[in-house]
């Protein structure tokens, strides 16, 4: 069976590296918020360009805190989508505020910037203000970065980008977390930095939204056990940044790696009845995913099944349609039609860096036997 990911592959890649990190940070003693997460920190935010960088417990957490620092909460509402993990949603409602969801690009599944416009100009039946956007990079493609941006400065909301499938990736040679306000970061360990479980960052050039950040994360604390401010405890672990730390040095390889594997499948597939991903001229992408449609979706992926390859669906089912949100989320003009088209129609082909090329043989050679 070749696998649709496989986290434990990029460990042993680099199992040498890891095993000796872990060991020097168990011998340290100090195992939260030391000089491990402080280094990782650092690298972090020097790699994406930008000045501050926060270690938290989760993706969830970090898109949480994020909103948090903004200042945003109760009577304040959010513009995202609903074809995202549900973390985007659920982290704007821990914050307080309320998400208002607008339809994807039928082609990159990001934000539409016509959408998120349209919603700005509607008011909202709860008479709530739209104060801010969280364009998810999903699948590792950027979202439209500068139409959103424009728009968001022309009615004055906050940028908050969810990075957390997008690593890396650029849109005009600019790293996405460096347009907006402020950016979240996943490091789940199916992501492209991945951890050895669940955690995240937040990233920004704004310090006042740096300091914020760091004082949400640990109660409040300016000093050891005084709370400023009311906050909680999502600390990022030595022990994952000590990880994190040899992972972000092979971070850009192992995403060209993605992209050739994505170029293998785009020259391989093309003239099969799949709907391969389209990238915009200006995107520069990190293939979290490989997205696929078909309208037969269901039946591709038995038969794929039954020959040895792995896939999954990301996501089945859009945020507005699962129980917790039916009837509850808030829906911009127009509803959703293209993410609920491609719900039904969506899958991931494997991929993952340590792919090898008889296994990318394979996995062609298999679906152009199912799909022709």
């Amino acid at each position: 069976m070749i696998p649709q990911s496989n986290p434990k592959a990029n460990y042993l890649a680099h199992q040498t590296e890891i095993d000796a990190a872990l060991a020097t940070t168990l011998a340290s003693g100090w195992y939260i918020l030391g000089e491990q997460v402080k280094q990782f920190e650092r690298a972090f935010a020097d790699y994406l360009g930008l000045a501050h960088a926060a270690g938290v417990a989760s993706g969830t957490d970090a898109l949480h805190l994020a909103v948090r620092a903004c200042g945003l909460g109760a009577g304040d509402a959010i513009v995202t989508v609903s074809n995202t993990a549900v973390a985007t949603v659920a982290a704007i409602e821990l914050a307080g505020a309320t998400p208002v969801l607008v339809d994807v690009d039928p082609k990159t599944f990001t934000l539409d910037p016509q959408r998120l416009e349209d919603a700005l100009k509607t008011p909202l039946p709860t008479g709530q203000r739209i104060r801010a956007v969280i364009p998810v990079h999903l699948y590792g493609h950027p979202a439209e970065l500068p139409a959103i941006m424009a728009i968001a400065r022309r009615y004055e909301l906050l940028v908050i980008e969810d990075c957390a499938q997008a690593h890396g990736a650029r849109w005009a040679g600019k790293q996405v977390a460096t347009w907006g306000d402020i950016a979240a970061f996943s490091f789940y360990p199916t992501k492209n930095l991945g951890a050895l479980g669940d955690g995240g960052a937040v990233a920004t050039n704004r310090p006042e939204l740096a300091e914020r950040l760091k004082l949400l994360r640990e109660y409040g604390w300016r000093e050891r056990y005084i709370s400023d401010i009311p906050g909680l405890n999502s600390r990022l672990d030595e022990l994952q940044a000590a990880l994190l730390n040899v992972k972000l040095r092979y971070l850009d390889e192992e995403n060209a790696r993605r992209r050739a594997i994505a170029r293998y499948y785009d020259k391989h597939l093309r003239d099969t009845g799949l709907m391969l991903p389209v990238t915009r001229p200006e995107a520069e992408p990190v293939y979290h995913q490989y997205v696929v449609r078909s309208p037969r979706r269901d039946a591709v992926r038995a038969q794929l099944k039954e020959r040895g390859i792995g896939t999954l669906i990301h996501y089945p089912t859009p945020i507005h349609q699962q129980p917790a949100y039916a009837g509850r989320a808030l829906l911009g003009p127009g509803g959703l039609p293209h993410t609920e088209q491609a719900s039904h129609e969506i899958f991931s082909l494997p991929m993952f860096p340590e792919l090898t090329e008889a296994e990318l043989e394979s996995v062609v050679k298999e679906v152009r036997a199912v799909v022709g």
